[in-house]
């Protein structure tokens, strides 16, 4: 049997944060994680450059059944505070939109920093490690594996949520919240593609690749990006921006041209170029394929002149208010986050620890608690990784 004062379930990026912070502090740290390797999703994230903080981070940019939640962390640990730790790694990075910041090499700089931090701090790391049992023993845990029998002061689970399997992702960290008395909320995939049906896509497929910047909207909210026609449906950053807070059945709504009065435009073509044909004015603004496509309800091959003013405002609003339904979601196979997990209410904003539970702490994705596309899911690992690890 061994003893540590804090034992870390999951090496992701929460986890790795808390271990070092807290073996910093002096305690002596386990770190545990199933893969053979650590740190899985910030390898692969961000296209292989992992897109770490953003800058503009605010509470905001969070969804929570308890909106107010993540304030505490986010403060006690800011997205300055993690770029700090990138300089002082000597890690080069660049914004690329909207206070993005990515490293300009590869994701495994950042795994690189935790390992570093990990090391610094005396971290104990074990990789293809199964937790069979976990319970609590006196005022600690005992946490047993096929292969040992650990006790420890706290207990930090950061297993993630249930997206992308393939990576490892399973609902571990959810059936420890269940077995100590935690609530968990309803969970679904978020920031992912969606998926429309045959009909749309035997209308539509043709333009699979085709990319144009949209406000996509649903009742509660409004993402301007890029959207991407995919062979299953959309995709790009708008759409998995708003699939967040899309609920089934909804519709979204997109301006495909938000950046003008398309009627007004329209008609002072009209008057410019009467002879030109509706399709090719169209095609100026959008491609010809997707001018053609998304105008065939209309004879886009009129001329302008052969259009009352009326008509061509009905025709702006057509392309100011697409409107898709979509069937469902690719689902966890491709989302980059889970929405709900491990009920806030349950635990203490300011420690990350089980308000019933003394000891026993919850952090990054497995908790209620997800961020916008951006970057801002890995500053929710930072900061509730770090509040954990100064309170284990």
């Amino acid at each position: 049997m061994k003893t540590y004062d804090v034992v870390v379930v999951g090496a992701g990026a929460a986890g790795m944060m808390c271990a070092f912070v807290a073996a910093q502090r002096g305690r002596r740290v386990l770190l545990l994680e199933k893969s053979k390797q650590v740190g899985r999703k910030i390898l692969m994230s961000g296209g292989g450059r992992c897109n770490f903080t953003n800058m503009y981070t605010e509470p905001d940019n969070f969804l929570s059944q308890n909106p107010h939640f993540c304030k505490s962390a986010l403060s006690q640990y800011t997205q300055w505070d993690f770029i700090a730790l990138v300089d002082k790694h000597k890690i080069p990075y660049h914004e690329k939109t909207l206070g993005q910041l990515f490293c300009d090499n590869k994701s495994r700089d950042i795994v690189q920093l935790l390992l570093t931090e990990c090391e610094r701090g005396g971290v104990t790391i074990e990789t293809k490690t199964r937790i069979t049992r976990i319970k609590q023993q006196g005022a600690g845990f005992k946490v047993e594996t096929d292969d040992k029998v650990i006790t420890c002061e706290s207990l930090v689970v950061a297993t993630g949520g249930l997206s992308i399997p393939s990576m490892g992702a399973t609902g571990f960290g959810y059936h420890v919240a269940q077995q100590f008395g935690l609530k968990n909320l309803e969970t679904r995939a978020a920031l992912v593609p969606f998926v429309m049906d045959k009909a749309w896509l035997k209308q539509y497929i043709e333009l699979a690749g085709v990319s144009q910047d949209v406000v996509a909207s649903t009742d509660s909210r409004s993402f301007r990006e890029a959207m991407l026609f995919t062979h299953k449906g959309v995709s790009g950053p708008s759409i998995l921006q708003i699939s967040s807070y899309w609920q089934p059945g909804e519709s979204v709504k997109i301006d495909l041209l938000p950046d003008m009065d398309l009627a007004q435009w329209l008609i002072e073509q009209k008057e410019a170029q009467p002879n030109s044909q509706l399709k090719t004015v169209i095609a100026k603004l959008l491609s010809k394929r997707f001018a053609t496509i998304i105008l065939q309800q209309v004879d886009a091959g009129r001329k302008l002149a052969d259009f009352t003013n009326k008509q061509l405002n009905e025709i702006a609003q057509t392309l100011h208010q697409w409107t898709i339904k979509p069937t469902t979601t690719e689902g966890y196979k491709t989302a980059e986050v889970t929405l709900g997990g491990v009920d806030t209410d349950a635990l203490s904003s300011k420690t990350m620890m089980s308000k019933d539970i003394p000891g026993l702490f919850f952090i990054g994705e497995v908790v209620d608690v997800t961020g916008h596309l951006g970057g801002f899911n890995f500053q929710w690992a930072w900061s509730s990784g770090y509040v954990a690890g100064m309170n284990a």
